[in-house]
């Protein structure tokens, strides 16, 4: 008896030692669903979008002609991925598929005009449910009236509502300006704007500024609590808009023409098959100015986060919803899976927790934002994510 109590003694005491042992090794570990621990860590998040803008038009991508000083500032003070591509070469699909980090079928968008499934969960839902304030600014493309998570959401019709309201300084009419944009009803000449006629608003009061305006707004008020703000910018978008003060920025014999082939005759689209040389530069030296005013208001929102002291604890994305064709194969479009019409610029932003001025090659894709966003907030992932975090290969030394 006296034996069999001494074994049971030891036995239990090599047991507790077992469970001291392993006791350290079970608390470190991650709890189900919460992304593993990484150095850096943001509490904001910051996503601006350019509509239709391909990579090739920045300078911090090689481009020396277009003049994108404050999006060239944000690659060199961050990351910049060389290789990113959207999802869709359309705006609606690829949109909600980078707000809910699955692909186009799976978000349930894969044509222009397709309204988002209320169902989905987007990125600004999930976020809801971690004390976030978040808003839309901007073009969204739901295709529908639902906020789809977001607390507060801008728009066009917002726009044109204040600008009713407001006594605006008129442009003379000595100053030619675009006529009302509508897309294959005109000639395509004239929505593509290939005389290079700005829009009939000074930059104060024009629609991309404004958007940047309420950003700020919505930064100043928001800016001890954590938040999502999402902007999309309909620049460089047709008729790639840009207010009077731009007029006359770019000379169209100076920028880069894509001549094509004689291969890409029998393919052109009948809408741009009786486009004049003259006629097609004059479209790309408008492109050039939209997205030079386009860089103009990104900046007001970078400006803006710094003078607020949130550079550090906020993450600052840069992309636009897809690329495009500027004269390449003859179009002016982006509708398919051509390299110029999906691979489009990824800049990340967040102070000095970010290597400065790195430059990634790895292949990513848009459907990757969603992770890469949870990831570097320490927040837990949203079920059935498609995409992977980008954050191992941003920290990758």
């Amino acid at each position: 008896m006296q034996t069999n109590l001494k074994l049971h003694h030891r036995y239990c005491l090599f047991i507790c030692a077992l469970i001291l042992v392993m006791m350290p090794a079970c608390q470190t570990q991650p709890q189900e669903n919460q992304p593993e621990e990484t150095e850096i860590k943001y509490q904001n998040i910051v996503l601006i979008i350019g509509d239709d803008h391909s990579a090739n038009v920045l300078g911090t991508y090689g481009n020396d002609i277009i003049k994108t000083p404050n999006l060239d500032r944000m690659a060199s003070r961050g990351v910049q991925f060389n290789r990113a591509y959207a999802n869709a070469p359309l705006c609606s699909a690829s949109r909600q598929s980078f707000l809910t980090g699955l692909y186009p079928h799976a978000a349930g968008v894969t044509l222009l005009t397709t309204p988002f499934p209320e169902e989905k969960i987007t990125l600004a839902d999930h976020l809801e449910n971690y004390g976030y304030t978040s808003a839309i600014i901007g073009k969204n493309h739901f295709n529908n009236q639902l906020n789809h998570g977001f607390d507060s959401k801008i728009e066009r019709s917002d726009y044109n509502e204040q600008l009713a309201s407001t006594d605006v300084a008129q442009v003379p009419d000595t100053i030619a300006t675009r006529p009302p944009w509508k897309p294959f009803r005109d000639p395509a000449r004239v929505w593509l704007n290939a005389d290079m006629l700005p829009g009939d608003q000074y930059d104060e009061y024009d629609i991309g500024t404004w958007y940047a305006k309420q950003a700020n707004a919505f930064l100043e008020e928001h800016r001890d609590d954590p938040f999502l703000l999402w902007v999309g910018f309909h620049e460089p978008h047709s008729p790639f808009n840009f207010p009077v003060e731009y007029r006359n920025r770019y000379q169209p014999d100076e920028l880069p023409y894509p001549e094509g082939s004689a291969e890409d005759d029998r393919w052109i689209p009948e809408v741009f098959s009786n486009l004049t040389e003259e006629e097609r530069k004059g479209i790309i030296a408008s492109y050039y100015t939209s997205v030079e005013y386009l860089d103009k208001n990104v900046g007001l929102i970078l400006d803006k986060l710094e003078a607020l002291g949130l550079e550090e604890n906020t993450l600052v994305i840069y992309i636009g919803d897809h690329g495009y064709l500027l004269n390449n194969h003859k179009r002016f479009e982006k509708h398919m899976m051509w390299e110029p019409a999906v691979r489009a610029p990824l800049i990340v932003q967040g102070g000095d927790q970010l290597e400065a001025g790195k430059k990634i090659d790895a292949l990513v894709e848009y459907v990757d934002l969603v992770p890469t966003m949870l990831e570097a907030t320490h927040l837990p992932p949203i079920e059935g994510l498609q995409g992977k975090s980008l954050m191992p290969i941003i920290q990758e030394t």
